[in-house]
């Protein structure tokens, strides 16, 4: 099996599942660290005339983080795809085990068994703190209704204040992010890399937590560290 991923959760999936059959990945595949397989551009724009030079015997992809037009063109080769879409933790750790099933696992990978563990014996959290989550600015971005994230926050006491918006991803102006002053920000690292200069400045006043974008939106190995990590971020929100 031949293998080329074009999204980077699902690469360092399969690099720690089945590395063997991994032969392509994209420019943003940056885990595990020290992945040598062939680079075949962005998520959004990948070169498709070096992932057929690879001869793959499955494509992954993301409907949110690839573009329709590239799927249907590989589908067009001849070449198989899988398209993943997970809205909640539930949803992705069923897709990864059908993933690594698709794979020829014949058991799940230790980082998928304790991702599962990690997540199930997560408590239930007691009150929610309201928050507003930028994953852009210039012009300002947040999470919205139906996002993996969003499912990830809620289930360690963050309540989306854009959770029931008819858009997965807003772009309010600032102004009206600070017209009903939420009782946390939370600025990950990617997609835009927030920091502790660059976003909470826009938000005098209001406690941010500067969290791992990895664990905030990756859904892969990642998963198994998440809440840990996740947690003790948003406890230093200040």
């Amino acid at each position: 099996m031949r293998v080329v991923s074009l999204v980077p959760s699902l690469t360092e999936a399969v690099a720690l599942t089945r590395p063997e059959v991994l032969v392509g990945a994209t420019d943003w595949c940056t885990h595990p660290v020290g992945l040598d397989v062939t680079r075949v551009g962005g998520s959004k724009y990948p070169d498709l005339d070096r992932v057929l030079a690879l001869r793959p015997d499955l494509v992954l992809l993301n409907e949110e983080e690839n573009r329709r037009a590239d799927a249907d063109a590989l589908v067009t080769a001849g070449v198989p795809v899988r398209v993943t879409f997970p809205r909640t933790v539930p949803e992705a750790l069923t897709e990864l085990a059908e993933l690594a099933g698709a794979l020829g696992a014949t058991t799940e990978p230790d980082w998928l068994v304790a991702a599962r563990r990690a997540w199930a014996t997560l408590p239930e959290p007691g009150t929610l703190r309201r928050a507003v989550v930028p994953v852009w600015r210039r012009p300002w971005v947040v999470l919205g209704s139906r996002t993996f994230a969003g499912d990830v926050l809620r289930r360690l006491g963050v309540a989306n204040l854009y959770a029931d918006h008819a858009e997965r991803y807003p772009r309010p102006d600032l102004a009206e992010l600070r017209a009903h002053p939420p009782e946390l920000v939370v600025l990950p690292d990617e997609p835009y890399r927030f920091t502790a200069d660059d976003g909470r400045e826009s938000f005098p006043g209001v406690p941010c937590a500067l969290v791992s974008g990895r664990h905030l939106t990756w859904y892969g190995p990642s998963l198994a560290e998440a809440p840990a990590l996740l947690a003790a971020q948003l406890a230093q929100a200040g």
